[in-house]
């Protein structure tokens, strides 16, 4: 068999802050209740991890002035999710009933703060190896580092010219010699009133149809290779063809532990 059946077709994107003082808390609740109650026991959904950015990685995330996080150095825990190609609409379905129960049962945690929490499709990725860890095996493979890219599309810009210049020059040349290792790209799912069922506010909203969300994962910790993404983003935008929004640095968390949640802020 060399096309293997399961394949990632959507994806969940949230990033969290936990409100002061209650970060062991937080990460206590989130991984030993809500990553598994709320996505991981659902239909169709086939890996998730969560990451980390400490008050050290938060501070070299740019621009400045970011659409995503507001301000830049909001969402200090991310969690991400894969759902199977083809099934999203059943996983969603499942999902917003879940949530709205737990809430109603007082599993939920209102001590936290989403700074973007959005959905995601039609995926796509570019790899550094000849013989590489495929996408739908990045939760566990247990990267060291992650690195989260979004830029927004120029007006007149055709979709396909952008990921043109990403797959065939600007990424190819970000990812050689280096420990990135994967990288992805994925569109916003647009469900209108549907995202506002959650029981809490989600954040900044998650972008149309000119936004492109990107997920780099790494061999090594993400301040080795950091400066690269700066060069990267660079080359996107003196290309015209898009706008940087956002890039941030995260470590994984050390599952079982409160590692990280005194360097936060």
């Amino acid at each position: 068999m060399n096309d293997y059946p399961i394949r990632v077709g959507s994806m969940l994107f949230t990033m969290v802050d936990p409100n002061r003082g209650h970060e062991v808390e937080y990460n206590r609740w989130y991984e030993r209740d809500h990553f598994y109650a709320g996505c991981l026991i659902g239909p169709w959904l086939f890996g998730g991890s969560r990451w980390v950015a400490t008050k050290e990685l938060k501070q070299m995330r740019f621009p400045e002035d970011s659409n995503v996080a507001v301000p830049v150095e909001a969402g200090s825990y991310l969690a991400i999710y894969w759902m199977l190609e083809d099934y999203y609409e059943e996983h969603f379905d499942w999902a917003i009933k879940q949530v709205q129960w737990l809430y109603a049962n007082d599993r939920g945690f209102p001590e936290r703060t989403h700074a973007h929490t959005a959905l995601f499709e039609k995926p796509w990725a570019v790899y550094r190896d000849d013989d590489p860890v495929p996408l739908e095996l990045a939760h566990d493979h247990r990267y060291e580092g992650l690195v989260v890219l979004v830029m927004d599309r120029a007006d007149g810009t055709d979709p396909s010219d952008l990921t043109d210049l990403l797959k065939d020059d600007a990424m190819p040349e970000l990812m050689a010699g280096s420990s990135i290792a994967v990288g992805s790209g994925w569109i916003p799912i647009d469900r209108g009133q549907s995202d506002n069922q959650a029981p809490m506010d989600l954040g900044t909203p998650s972008g149309g149809a000119e936004r492109v969300m990107q997920l780099f994962f790494l061999d090594d910790k993400p301040q080795a290779d950091f400066d690269r993404f700066k060069d990267y983003a660079k080359k996107i935008d003196d290309s015209g063809k898009a706008k940087v929004v956002f890039a941030a640095p995260f470590f994984p968390t050390v599952v079982g532990t409160d590692t990280y949640t005194d360097q936060l802020f």
